[in-house]
């Protein structure tokens, strides 16, 4: 996302000590260095052009106007000082305009200056100021609040917040009424067929107070929610062994609002997975059960779509191996969570409050917070080994089939120890020299002690590039050096990194060349 450019505007001789504290201020913070870059026209380089046609250029190109305003009206070689030259100018140019006023009387400012805070006051909100404390307080909280306008910054939840590009025409009205029905059944939802759209959606909470569809609207309804979130999707892998390996017994990627999304990947496991039939021994009916219990699935993939972070680029991955069924989602637990709270009694704390209330309604999901219990409740009962849950760039979940004849349960990638009783690694492959060698670099450079298991996309693009900057590295050198998923890199990382041209093919011409490898363009 591009930098908001700030242009600071006032009588220089007057706030000379402000207008630096300002852009220092701006520069030093850790959060709004990373959403705005401010100017001051003093810092520039000397240039052979006029300075009202610089600064006049300047406030054309900035997002916001920040003005200081004092006692001082300026020079007025033309009858305007150049603050108010600036002024007009972003005003004429429906710049973002921020002013901020001195604690001074009326009688202590110029007359000039008088009259332009008295025109300013008619078209702007402005703040007071008393020192240049007071300022950076005044200033801070102002482009807070112009990044939660435009949602740079969210105050609300992601599935609460208004989504611009949705209209009415882009809600399915059998979608919304498969789900009265069923919610009607399930809990006693007070709510009919014969209910219009917005009384419906008034009391699901799904418009604003302006009667705008929220996200959560779209994810539910949508006739198309890939429309608006292309990344609400998921990519189920069916796999012969317990690695991730070519070639793949099946492979869907489905879509849908968030219900399909359910229900397609519980299908999709599920007729995989093998399924005994017992007898009439102590049954009526003839009994039978999947080797994952179709319970310990469902909790796992509505947990996915429930708790995901819609706004991440990564799309669900379901994997189905020999041995156990993983499932990576694109989200994180609440902060100073850890895995360990998933495990004791605790409050449910749903990411998306305004997806997970239809989602009980319909029966999708309980309001518990036991789902990680039940889990491990129902393996016990069917004698599996425990489920594993993981949190590092994604949320992890691991649900083993039974333990093989000897017993033996398989670690958390499914793979065996070899002789010497030293763990693969997240392939099954145990790094040779020259691996380890470019791992050490690799820590030496960033001066890691170790890998880091939570990065943002950019910093692990950055070390893929770090890495790949002298020499062609393998997807198998990538995910041992950074400890990362063959699967998980190349769909999150490599292949948007080829597409954004950061990346180039070692074989161009076979993209599928078991060889390939990368290097920085």
């Amino acid at each position: 996302m591009l930098k908001k450019k700030i242009f600071i505007s006032s009588v220089q001789s007057e706030f000379k000590a402000e207008r630096l504290a300002i852009y220092e201020y701006i520069l030093s913070d850790p959060i709004l260095r990373k959403f705005f870059e401010p100017f001051l026209f003093e810092l520039q380089p000397a240039i052979d052009r006029k300075p009202n046609d610089v600064y006049l250029k300047e406030v054309e190109h900035c997002d916001i106007y920040l003005g200081l305003l004092g006692k001082e009206y300026g020079n007025a070689k033309k009858g305007l000082s150049p603050t108010e030259m600036e002024y007009n100018q972003a005003s004429k140019r429906f710049k973002t305009r921020l002013l901020f006023l001195t604690s001074h009387k009326d009688q202590e400012r110029e007359a000039k200056e008088c009259k332009f805070i008295a025109k300013v006051q008619k078209e702007v909100v402005r703040r007071r100021f008393s020192s240049v404390d007071e300022l950076k307080v005044v200033v801070y909280a102002a482009l807070v609040k112009y990044m939660e306008t435009m949602e740079f910054l969210r105050v609300l939840p992601f599935d609460a917040t208004f989504c611009p590009a949705a209209s009415w025409k882009d809600i399915d009205r059998k979608k919304v009424d498969t789900f009265i029905n069923l919610a009607r059944s399930k809990r006693g939802l007070p709510l009919t067929l014969s209910d219009s759209l917005k009384k419906i959606f008034t009391h699901l909470h799904l418009i604003d107070e302006k009667n705008h569809l929220v996200n959560a609207a779209m994810l539910l309804f949508g006739k198309d929610p890939q429309k608006f979130f292309i990344t609400s999707e998921v990519r189920c892998a069916h796999f012969y062994g317990k690695r991730v390996e070519k070639p793949i017994r099946s492979y869907k990627v489905f879509k849908g609002n968030v219900f399909e999304l359910i229900d397609q990947s519980i299908d999709f496991i599920l007729q995989k997975l093998d399924y005994s039939i017992e007898t009439r021994a102590e049954h009526v009916s003839i009994p039978g059960k999947y080797e994952i219990p179709k319970e310990i699935v469902t909790e796992a993939v509505v947990n996915a779509v429930a708790h995901r972070d819609y706004t991440s680029n990564a799309s669900i991955q379901i994997m189905l191996f020999s041995d156990r069924l993983e499932i990576w989602n694109p989200g994180s637990l609440p902060i100073g969570w850890s895995v360990e709270n998933l495990k004791q009694v605790h409050p449910s704390i749903p990411a998306n409050p305004l997806l997970a209330e239809p989602m009980y309604l319909a029966g999708y999901i309980e309001r518990m917070g036991t789902g990680t219990s039940d889990m491990e409740k129902w393996a016990k009962e069917n004698d599996l080994p425990e489920p594993k849950f993981k949190q590092e760039e994604d949320f992890h979940i691991i649900l083993y089939k039974k333990a093989d004849s000897q017993g033996n349960e398989p670690d958390s990638q499914g793979n065996e120890p070899d002789s010497q009783g030293n763990e693969p690694d997240s392939q099954g492959n145990e790094p040779d020299s020259q691996g380890n060698e470019r791992k050490n670099d690799f820590l030496r450079q960033f001066g890691f002690d170790k890998i880091p298991q939570r990065a943002s996309i950019s910093q692990i693009e950055e070390w893929i590039l770090a890495i790949c900057n002298s020499d062609y590295a393998t997807l198998k050198e990538l995910s041992q050096i950074l400890e990362r998923n063959q699967v998980f890199l190349q769909q999150n990382y490599i292949s948007p990194m080829l597409s954004k041209g950061l990346l180039k093919l070692k074989y161009p011409d076979s993209k599928n060349n078991p060889k390939q490898a990368y290097i920085a363009s």
